[in-house]
């Protein structure tokens, strides 16, 4: 799964923009800030692999913060003022993509995962970098999601359409209740969840399950 840090003051697009991440089986947004120094004191709690970067913020601007951020997290920059001067300032400060804020998500998202992997964008053409991108364009579950077992599948489909009780899951599935549990244990351990409420809202992001 790929932490993300988003850094925009404004709010709508960054809402947004946080909702489709979100929406991504491989992505994950695990915060949301307004500011450069409000961007770096985020990460000191909270790691993330890829952090979003505006570049006009509040108390300087997000390219100086990215070079405050240093290694400690991969940047991507996305802002309206997508100039040649801009995208020099960035890639100097070390950030790994720039990108207008019109860049469709499907690209952004492919950004994301090619930066996440240790990818640096900026020494491209816009041709080598979209060639680059086509291999990341496709999401790949964490390696505890791809190893859930069609009967875990199964179980996470019930619980995210309500049926969460273990006494209903085993009777709907026709099991003991000892193994249930045990099957809901597998899950809350490959998913990195601890309960079952949890559990179904992780199975509907990746796709696993549909909301009842």
């Amino acid at each position: 799964m790929i932490r993300v840090m988003i850094a925009d003051d404004h709010q709508l697009f960054a809402e947004g923009l946080s909702q489709a991440l979100n929406s991504l089986p491989d992505a994950r947004v695990v915060g949301v800030v307004s500011s450069g120094p409000a961007l770096r004191e985020a990460l000191t709690g909270q790691p993330a692999e890829v952090a979003i970067v505006d570049i006009e913020m509040p108390d300087g601007d997000g390219i100086e913060s990215i070079a405050k951020i240093g290694t400690s997290c991969r940047a991507i920059v996305v802002s309206m003022h997508a100039s040649d001067d801009q995208r020099e300032r960035a890639r100097r400060a070390g950030a790994k993509g720039f990108f207008s804020k019109a860049v469709p998500l499907s690209t952004l998202a492919a950004a994301v995962r090619a930066v996440a992997d240790g990818q640096d964008l900026m020494g491209l053409t816009d041709e080598e970098r979209d060639e680059l991108l086509e291999k990341f364009f496709e999401a790949e579950l964490d390696p505890g999601a791809a190893a859930l077992t069609p009967r875990e599948r199964e179980i996470l489909q019930h619980l995210a359409a309500g049926i969460s009780a273990t006494d209903e899951l085993a009777e709907r599935l026709f099991i003991s209740q000892k193994t249930v549990k045990n099957h809901l244990a597998s899950i809350f351990q490959k998913l990195a969840v601890s309960d079952r409420t949890q559990a179904a809202i992780e199975a509907i992001r990746l796709g696993i399950a549909r909301p009842n």
